[in-house]
């Protein structure tokens, strides 16, 4: 270590950084990580895991429902929001527990404090302590952004807070129309709420493929969602029965609870970066290279606090890769094309690749192929909802460039399309492959003719 206490000091335990620590020890490397909440981070303690669990319990509203189309008699369901969100505190405690031991059994030494960066090679703790490192690792993830200003704000609910209701909200209205909002207004209203969605742009998910986004919107409206399209609220009011919410499209809407979803910044208020001369961007994320370098030598970031792709894989890989490049003399680099990303809502959306849109910027021809069916659960079931797919395909080497899907195990179905499509597989390469039946999935195979073709003039 050549005089420094530690050769890695983490700042922050979520997925990134408990990667990047447990590789860094497997190289030899002598690693603290400091927390000064919970093991586990944003996915693991107020993020991705507690999401998907209220996701599924959402969705036994249409399992009880469909079950009679195939002959079951299912007596009257009621929905207990305590004993909900009590199972989900003990599987998250759980989980955290693994990811301490995970730490423990790597002999990286669990800080449970507050840490700062004193220097370049510094790290100050809330105990009172002050360590030396070789090299200093930043994971500190990011933190929900309440926006707009407005009038009453301080009485809306972030995403951290919403999975902990003391009561359930009858009445919720959610500000916002990306993932996060999107999401959490499928699940409230199948476990019994009018949920109100009030966003900015005509249609929620921007940035994500323009069918997908309608499809998304037409589907909360059918589970009972209503739209605020273009409209936000410009004052909060405590009322008798909760509160008032006056929207800028003239309505005022009563509700027991207001979640904002507005965004997320990268987490680096009060960190010390200007004491080790750290450069930021104007959000607060910390530019790096490719090797997740900052412009001090010794000093790195992965995940959420970069501001690169926002998703919890992606940080577990760059910490990864940070490890190995530091202390593995493996040096690695993130490949961030076709990262496949999933909606949560009910049904869900699977992405990876380009959307129409950007395709249609990169290439001057293109082929559309999508399709739309009603999944076979639905013939019985009656349910009125139906499957869509689309590739997108370069036209003149038939490269696949993007697929999008909504539907049931959307999602799952885009991690395994990001492996032939950052293989750079041709449609041909889709065509020759055998279906399952019956499946969903087999679609994706045997798509033969274009629906529409682009093509660039000029």
């Amino acid at each position: 270590m050549s005089g420094f206490d530690y050769d890695l000091i983490v700042i922050g335990a979520g997925s990134g950084g408990v990667r990047a620590a447990r590789v860094a020890a497997s190289h030899g490397a002598k690693v603290a990580i400091a927390e000064e909440f919970r093991v586990g981070g944003t996915c693991v303690i107020r993020g991705c895991v507690p999401k998907k669990l209220y996701v599924l319990a959402s969705r036994f509203k249409d399992e009880f429902e469909d079950a009679k189309g195939f002959g079951w008699h299912v007596g009257d369901a009621s929905f207990d929001w305590p004993t909900l969100v009590a199972a989900k505190e003990k599987e998250i405690t759980r989980l955290s527990g693994l990811y301490e031991q995970t730490l423990g059994n790597a002999k990286v030494e669990l800080i449970r404090a507050r840490a700062t960066i004193a220097g370049p090679n510094a790290v100050h703790f809330s105990d009172g302590r002050t360590a030396s490192a070789r090299y200093i690792l930043i994971a500190t993830g990011g933190a929900p952004v309440l926006a707009p200003h407005i009038p009453g704000l301080e009485w809306g609910l972030s995403s951290n807070e919403i999975f902990d209701l003391p009561t359930f909200p009858q009445r919720l209205l959610i500000v916002g129309g990306g993932y996060i909002a999107v999401e959490f207004a499928s699940v409230f209203a199948r476990l019994g709420a009018q949920v109100y969605l009030a966003y900015r742009a005509d249609l929620p998910l921007r940035g994500f493929d323009e069918d997908l986004r309608k499809r998304v919107a037409e589907a909360l409206t059918s589970a009972g969602v209503a739209h605020h399209a273009g409209a936000l609220p410009t004052r909060i009011d405590k009322c008798a029965k909760g509160y008032a919410v006056s929207m800028s499209d003239g309505e005022t809407r009563e509700v027991d609870a207001v979640l904002v979803a507005t965004g997320r910044r990268p987490l680096t208020q009060h960190l010390g970066l200007e004491r080790a001369g750290v450069a930021t961007r104007e959000n607060g994320a910390i530019i790096v290279d490719a090797q997740s370098r900052t412009n001090v030598p010794s000093i790195y970031a992965v995940g959420d606090v970069t501001d690169r792709i926002n998703l919890t894989p992606v940080a577990i890989r760059e910490g990864h890769a940070f490890a190995d490049t530091v202390f593995g003399d493996l040096p690695t680099s993130v490949n961030y094309d076709n990262v496949a990303s999933a909606v949560f809502t009910t049904p869900e959306v699977g992405a990876v690749g380009l959307t129409e849109a950007a395709a249609q910027e990169k290439y001057a021809a293109l082929d559309i192929y999508e399709t739309s069916f009603r999944p076979m659960r639905a013939t019985l079931s009656g349910r009125s909802e139906r499957i869509y797919m689309k590739l997108i395909v370069e036209a003149e080497g038939q490269r696949v460039v993007g697929a999008h899907i909504f539907g049931p195990e959307a999602g799952e179905m885009a991690q395994l399309l990001a492996i032939p499509l950052n293989m750079g597989a041709t449609k041909r390469d889709f065509d020759a492959t055998m279906a399952v039946h019956p499946t969903a999935a087999e679609e994706l195979v045997t798509m033969r003719a274009p629906a529409r073709k682009i093509r660039r003039e000029g």
